[in-house]
């Protein structure tokens, strides 16, 4: 039995169920694939549910406020994903009336679609032969093949080469999900691989020679910078103050609760927001909360101000504790402090990135 086989037939047996492949049209094939850029497949399933009840067609989507957009991506991560998915639905729209390209020129002309994510529409929504190379079928090839490569970029043309051979007679898009199954579930990234439930062990060189684990070449971990924040979240007769963000850089454009760089304690920040002008009822602290992104932790200690006057600061949206659930997108930076001052308010969908 060929290695195509082999894969397709345990795949058929044992594959994941997700929303997007129980119906794969073009317009679900392409949101999954943009929210499942550096997101986990059980933090992306109920983001992509609520999306397309929200917006069901690309059509919809197209129509739809940036601040719609984000205010749904809330918790996601990677913000910019989701104002290039806006970006791109009005272009589909405009120039290719409404459905998503088949042709790979078109498709990375999209913003935000880059080649794996072309290679992953193309082959799993219009079964085109391409395939689709992550971590995962690298992991596979590696072990396949006991191949190691310190160049990506060479490492994955060797991976796309290899496995491109072994399509001949199988659906494209059965075939690049069965290496993804394949890879999350048995040809382990850590830990030892499930060599004996793995439907290729026969053609595995790395197994034969015991070696799975040398494979593939280790990446060493880039180390984050830590930097400190004193989070304040100031209230005043039952509204509450967030700001945007800047239109460029990290988390652009969404909105938070004011901040400065440093830590601070109860009575410096105290002092603080006096010298600033502020007249105080109430302060007391909310916490620590850490949140950490690719290159940069945040470790931030929060404060609630309770003011007796309302500032007049214009860079200072006030807004009802309704607005923060269901109007502005807050990042999920901030979502320990929001929790606290909502409280069983906050009933939106939250999920921490990485």
């Amino acid at each position: 039995m060929s290695l195509e086989k082999s894969l397709l037939d345990w795949y058929n047996a044992n594959r994941r169920h997700m929303p997007w492949r129980e119906d794969p049209t073009p317009y679900h094939v392409y949101l999954s694939e943009i929210m499942l850029q550096q997101t986990q497949v059980d933090t992306v399933t109920a983001y992509y549910l609520r999306f397309l009840e929200k917006f069901p067609t690309i059509n919809k989507l197209s129509e739809a406020s940036e601040e719609e957009v984000l205010k749904l991506w809330e918790g996601l991560g990677y913000y910019s994903r989701g104002r290039n998915l806006l970006r791109a639905a009005r272009i589909v729209e405009k120039d290719f009336h409404g459905a998503i390209p088949s042709n790979k020129k078109d498709l990375l002309a999209l913003p935000g679609v880059g080649t794996y994510t072309s290679k992953a529409v193309l082959s799993m929504a219009f079964h085109q032969k391409e395939i689709a190379v992550d971590g995962n079928l690298i992991r596979v090839y590696s072990r396949l093949e006991e191949k190691k490569e310190a160049n990506a970029e060479k490492m994955k043309s060797l991976c796309e080469a290899f496995l491109r051979k072994q399509l001949k007679n199988e659906d494209p898009s059965f075939f690049n999900q069965a290496l993804m199954d394949l890879g999350e579930l048995v040809c382990l990234p850590r830990g030892f691989p499930l060599c004996d439930q793995c439907p290729l062990r026969a053609f595995c060189k790395a197994r034969t020679d015991g070696a799975m684990m040398d494979y593939p070449l280790s990446k060493k971990a880039k180390e984050k910078r830590n930097e400190s924040l004193t989070v304040c979240v100031l209230t005043y007769q039952g509204k509450i103050a967030i700001r945007q963000r800047k239109a460029e850089g990290l988390l652009a454009s969404l909105y938070e609760f004011p901040w400065d760089t440093g830590k601070a304690s109860l009575e410096e920040t105290r002092e603080k927001l006096r010298r600033q002008g502020y007249v105080l009822k109430s302060l007391k602290s909310l916490g620590q909360a850490k949140h950490t992104f690719s290159h940069l932790i945040w470790v931030m200690q929060g404060f609630q101000a309770d003011l007796a006057e309302r500032p007049a600061l214009q860079n200072l949206l006030w807004v009802d504790k309704n607005d923060i659930v269901s109007k502005y997108p807050i990042p999920s930076a901030f979502s320990f402090f929001k929790k606290k001052v909502l409280g069983n308010q906050n009933e939106e969908l939250v999920f921490p990135y990485l």
